[in-house]
């Protein structure tokens, strides 16, 4: 059973920074892709950032530049590190791993970006 496990999320005023962290029960090499993903109220989950097996990344258009994706063989984490965040990134923020047509998700970790 994979189990995908998040933190880092808190409130935090506009202009400051969050690192988030997505653990692994798995070698993450074991997964084709792993990203972050965000939901905030009345709208759908969308990508934020993602890193493949190949270390290539992908961004999202409103992370471009503030946001940067890494990760760490041990302990099998995946980290998020977002910086200059406004009340539009508020939102659930949550871990996916890909393994060919399956993904797995954490249960999220809630981010509140308000002065």
């Amino acid at each position: 059973q994979v189990q995908l496990v998040e933190s880092g999320g808190g409130l935090v005023q506009p202009g400051g920074s969050l690192r988030l962290t997505c653990a692994t029960s798995e070698n993450i090499f074991n997964f084709n892709a792993v990203g972050w993903y965000r939901q905030a109220p009345g709208k759908e989950r969308e990508l934020v950032a993602s890193i493949n097996v190949g270390d290539v990344t992908e961004y999202a258009d409103f992370a471009e530049g503030r946001f940067t994706i890494s990760r760490d063989m041990a302990p099998n984490t995946v980290y998020l590190q977002m910086l200059r965040l406004t009340p539009e990134d508020t939102a659930v923020y949550y871990c996916g791993a890909r393994r060919l047509s399956k993904t797995y998700w954490g249960q999220g970790t809630q981010v509140t970006v308000s002065s």
